[in-house]
This record gives C-alpha cells, structure tokens and sequence, in this order.
C-alpha cells in the first residue's frame, strides 16, 4: 500500500511539472557540494543553475541536446550521434542531482546525462554574452607606434612554429602583421602567404601581380590615390586577409595607409550609440562591375556597414567602401537621411588624421591585413610601381591560431 501510494504521488509531481508554466521553486535529489556551491531549481521547461558566480538558465531540450554521453555524442570525432529532431520537446528530466562538479539528469526512458559544471558555465549564454569572442588592441596612429610591434623575419618565420605564432598573435590583436626580409619575387610571397593559410581565389585569380596599366577595371590599377576602404565588399563573405608586397617602385610617393576600423566603430558607438545602431542595422549594397575585353564581372554583395554578434554586441566585420558601393534602394525615406548621418559621423572619424597609420612598404617587406577590420589605401604616386599579393581565408587563418591555442 505505501509502495502504491508513494508511485502516485511520483506521478502526481511528475504531471504538474509537465503541465504548470509557472516556475517551480524544487530539489530534486540535489546534492550540492560545498566546494562547487551549485544549487538548482526547476521551472517547467528549464532548471537554473548557479555555478562560481553564473547563473544559468538551462533549457531541457538544451540539455538533451547537447549530452556527452558515448551514445549521444561521438568524442573522437567532435560531432553529435544524437538526432536533435527525435527530442520530445516537453522532455523532463525524472531526477536532478549536482554531484562533486557535474550535473546529472535522468530522463524518462532511463538514459543518463552528466555534465561539468564548469563546462555548463562556459558554454552557457549567460557566460557568452559577457565574454569577448576574439580579444583585440584597438589601436590609432600613436597606440599603434607606441607598442613597437615586431616584425617577423622571413627565415625564422618559415621554419619555427613559435615565430608563426607569435605573428598570429600580433595579427589577432592588431589587425595587421608584417614579415621582413622576404625575397622580392612572387613565388617567396606566394610561400611566406601560404605559410600562414590557404590562398583564396577570386575573380583576380590566387596570386597577382600588377602595375598602373588600367588591365582591370578598378581604380586600384591607376596612380591614383586611394581613400581608406575594405576590399571585396560587394562579395556575400567579404575576402579574409588581404596581403600586399611591394616588389618594385621606381618613383615618389605610393605609401600605404592603415586604419583600424573597429576603433573608429567603438568611437562611434560611444559618441553616438543610435548612429552606430542603425549603421549595425541597414543593409546596403556594394558593387563591382567590369566589362573590359578580356573580364566582364558584376558582383554583388548585402549587408549592413557595421556586424555584430547580436549576444554581446562585438563589432567583427565591417564593410566600408566609398568606391563599390551601390546605389542605395535598401533603406526606406524616413530612415535614409538618418543613415547618411550615421555614415558621416564613422567616415569623420576614420578620416581623423591621428587614426592614419601611414606605411612605406619596400621590396622584402610583406603586410597581412585582416579585411573584416582594417582599412587599406595609398597615396598617389609616379613612376613604376610593382605590387604583388593576394587574398588568404579567414577561417583557415583562425585554424591554425586556434591550433596554437590562440583566442580565435
């Protein structure tokens, strides 16, 4: 009789805890320990879970999901067994506990799923929101010169992985890092850019190589100066890496310009948080047409000038190109006056003349620079100037940062 009795009232809690939408402020079968100082409590499709200062709300088809058991997840190949789409979404655990570190569920049909609490904390949202996905220097004129950032050296670069990593590093934080001493031919830049990722083809082909004849139709194969602007911007993925050598210059002027973008954005955003809002917000469109004898391209790409991670608002792409962009038909009447305003106030401040990292680059000396970030132009020059480079991947480049255990 008390047997019977105790299933039923088993099944009377199990039945309100399906049913309620009201939380429900229960342990069941917690035991928390002192050193992990965890408590739970269930609702009615998440438990909350307070682990060294996070507190967690956990959702229980989450939690099924993302079980690490040798059925649902295969460990030696970091991928998932488990179909996400057979989950019962009402799924309920029939028991709780916090045992040492880890959280233990048992579900209705008897399987087990454990977990770390610190892993539950570190992949949480509530730890996401607050962390920064890749850490970063920020950086004007002064900032920049002030750190003396080293070079890496063409030999030392090509043979030991610690240099390399320490080039990842600098390119990580600063958006830009440069290699000396690099033969002055294709083929060395070819193998100092392959050195570091996979070389990306595009329309200009893998490595190119050019000088002011106009053999394309884009300004950049003029003399001309070139404001500050982010290439490949009307690609839908914006080109990774941009990588310049300067292989020969017989003649005055041609230096570089280097401006960080992400500076100028967090500026913006605390200067004038709705400008920089709606500049994260409007789509617009970047184009590339050519039609010459031997290319004809028209590319397009969409989107806002400003990315961010909608969880904690990092800035990580941003598309500024005065040259390819597109006429704007994206933003309705009321907002398009706004928008030019917006754009006005990020285009003063990456003009600022303290924000311009002016570079002179010479044969053997090679610039890495990270597209979604860093602006790049030049001022006009004479004579003949011989530029070689390419586009590198991006996600290739986080790999191998990732590979030395780098933020990424």
């Amino acid at each position: 009789m008390f047997v019977w009795l105790q299933r039923k009232l088993q099944t009377q809690l199990l039945s309100a805890l399906r049913n309620t939408r009201a939380p429900l402020r229960l342990k069941l079968q917690t035991r928390a320990c002192a050193a992990t100082s965890s408590a739970l409590h269930l609702h009615s499709d998440h438990l909350v879970v307070s682990y060294e200062g996070t507190r967690m709300r956990l959702n229980f088809v989450w939690l099924r999901d993302h079980c690490r058991s040798a059925s649902s997840y295969n460990s030696k190949t970091n991928q998932r067994n488990l179909d996400t789409g057979s989950i019962e979404l009402n799924i309920r655990p029939d028991t709780t506990a916090v045992e040492g570190g880890d959280l233990v569920l048992t579900w209705r049909d008897g399987h087990v799923s454990k977990y770390s609490l610190s892993w539950l904390a570190q992949n949480s949202y509530e730890r996401k929101k607050q962390s920064t996905v890749q850490p970063r220097i920020l950086w004007n004129s002064d900032v920049y010169k002030n750190k003396n950032v080293p070079s890496a050296k063409w030999e030392k670069f090509m043979s030991c992985d610690d240099e390399l990593k320490k080039f990842l590093q600098n390119y990580l934080l600063y958006g830009i890092a440069f290699v000396d001493d690099v033969p002055a031919t294709v083929e060395a830049t070819e193998a100092v850019s392959k050195r570091v990722s996979l070389i990306r083809e595009t329309t200009y082909g893998g490595m190119w190589s050019f000088t002011s004849d106009h053999s394309r139709g884009d300004s950049a194969y003029s003399q001309l100066a070139l404001d500050r602007h982010t290439d490949t911007s009307y690609f839908q993925e914006p080109c990774g890496i941009q990588v310049f050598h300067c292989l020969k210059h017989e003649g005055t002027g041609g230096r570089t310009l280097l401006v960080d973008g992400f500076y100028a954005a967090e500026k913006l955003r605390q200067q004038s948080p709705e400008n920089f809002e709606l500049l994260s917000r409007v789509p617009i469109e970047h184009e590339y047409i050519e039609n010459t004898d031997n290319h004809r391209n028209h590319m397009n790409g969409i989107g806002p000038v400003l990315n961010v991670y909608p969880w904690n608002d990092e800035v990580y792409l941003i598309r500024y190109n005065n040259y390819d962009r597109s006429v704007i038909n994206t933003v309705p009447h009321e907002v398009v006056q706004r928008w030019y305003v917006a754009h006005r106030e990020l285009t003063t401040e990456l003009r600022r003349p303290e924000n311009e990292l002016w570079v002179k680059l010479t044969p053997g000396k090679v610039v890495f620079i990270d597209n979604w970030r860093v602006m790049h132009g030049r001022e006009s020059f004479t004579g003949l100037r011989q530029l070689c480079g390419c586009y590198l991947t991006r996600d290739d480049v986080l790999s191998a940062a990732r590979g030395f255990d780098l933020q990424a």
